[in-house]
C-alpha cells in the first residue's frame, strides 16, 4: 500500500522543466555541430602560428610554440611585381564593380519579368531558367574566343570578368529577385502610379526599398563567389601584376621548392578577412533576405 501511495504522490516533470531540458539538449547539439563545422577554420588560424614541423606533428589548433614567421613571410613579396596587398586590391577592383552591376542589372531584369507581361514573356523566362542548367565550363571556350577577338584578354580593367554582369548574366540572382518581387503586392505599384510615378520611379522608390534584403543577399553572394573565383582570372588575366588574391595564393604555393605551410595558411587567412568582415557586417540583412517571403501590411 505504501508503494502505491508513493507512486501516486510522485509528481511528473513540469512542462516548463521539460521545455528547458529540451532546449538545453538542442543547444548542446547545435554547439557541438557548430564546433565541428568551424574546427577547420580554427585549425587554420592556429596552424598559421606554428612551425612547419609542428603543423604535421599535432592535430590540435593551439600552437605549443607560437611564431609569427608565417605572417612575416606572407607579407613579403616573393620576387615578382605583386604581393598579398596588391593581390587583394586587384580582387576588389574586380569584385566591387561586379557586385554593383549585378545588383543593378538583375534588379531591372527581375522587375521586367515580375511586373510586365509582354510578347514572348513566357518563352524568354523559360529560356532564362534553362541557362541555370548550363555548366559554366561549357561557355569557357566560346567566351574566350569572343573576348580574344575583342582584345579584352588581359584587360587592365578586367573587362571579360566585369562587363557581362552589366547584362544580368547571373540567372540565379534574377530568379531569386523575381520570386521576392512576386511577393510584393501589386497594389503598391498601382498606388505609386496614381501618385504620378513612372515605372522607373516605382522600381526605385517603392519596390527597391522593400526588396533591399534580397538585394543585399545577391550582393553578398556575388562578392564571395567573385572574390574566390579562380577559373575566370586564370583564363582572362595573364599579367602577374594584375592577379587577384585567388591566383596569388596558388602561385605562392607553386613558387616554393618546399612548401612553407605556415606561410600558405597565413596567406589564406589574410585573404579571407574581407569576406568574413563583409558577412558579419551584413548578416542581419542577409538573414532577412533569405528568410523573407511575404510583405506585412
Amino acid at each position: 500500500m505504501s508503494a502505491n501511495t508513493a507512486a501516486v504522490t510522485r509528481k511528473p516533470m513540469s512542462r516548463e522543466k521539460q521545455h528547458k531540458v529540451s532546449n538545453a539538449i538542442k543547444y548542446l547539439v547545435l554547439i557541438l555541430v557548430g564546433f565541428i563545422m568551424i574546427y577547420p577554420l580554427l585549425w587554420m588560424i592556429g596552424a598559421s602560428f606554428k612551425s612547419n614541423a609542428e603543423i604535421f606533428s599535432s592535430i590540435g589548433f593551439i600552437p605549443k610554440n607560437p611564431t609569427l614567421q608565417g605572417y612575416k613571410d606572407a607579407l613579403k613579396g616573393y620576387g615578382g611585381d605583386i604581393d598579398i596587398w596588391k593581390a587583394m586590391l586587384n580582387s576588389l577592383k574586380i569584385v566591387i564593380p561586379k557586385v554593383i552591376l549585378t545588383v543593378f542589372s538583375c534588379t531591372i531584369a527581375a522587375f521586367g519579368f515580375a511586373r510586365f507581361h509582354f510578347k514572348g514573356h513566357d518563352v524568354l523566362f523559360a529560356l532564362l531558367m534553362s541557362t541555370l542548367f548550363l555548366p559554366n565550363v561549357v561557355l569557357n571556350v566560346p567566351q574566350y574566343i569572343m573576348y580574344n577577338q575583342w582584345n579584352w584578354i588581359d584587360s587592365p580593367i578586367y573587362l571579360p570578368l566585369i562587363a557581362p554582369t552589366l547584362f544580368a548574366q547571373d540567372t540565379y540572382f534574377v530568379f531569386m529577385l523575381i520570386q521576392f518581387m512576386r511577393n510584393i503586392p501589386k497594389e503598391l505599384d498601382e498606388a505609386a502610379k496614381i501618385d504620378g510615378c513612372t515605372a522607373w520611379g516605382t522600381l526605385w522608390r517603392v519596390i527597391a526599398p522593400v526588396l533591399k534584403p534580397a538585394m543585399v543577399s545577391c550582393a553578398l553572394f556575388q562578392f564571395m563567389w567573385s572574390y574566390n573565383d579562380f577559373m575566370g582570372p586564370l583564363l582572362y588575366v595573364s599579367t602577374p601584376a594584375r592577379y587577384p588574391v585567388s591566383i596569388f595564393v596558388k602561385m605562392s604555393m607553386d613558387a616554393d621548392t618546399g612548401f612553407a605551410w605556415n606561410r600558405i595558411l597565413a596567406l589564406s587567412l589574410i585573404s579571407i578577412v574581407p569576406s568574413l568582415v563583409l558577412f558579419f557586417m551584413a548578416q542581419d540583412q542577409f538573414i532577412d533576405g533569405v528568410s523573407a517571403g511575404a510583405v506585412k501590411g
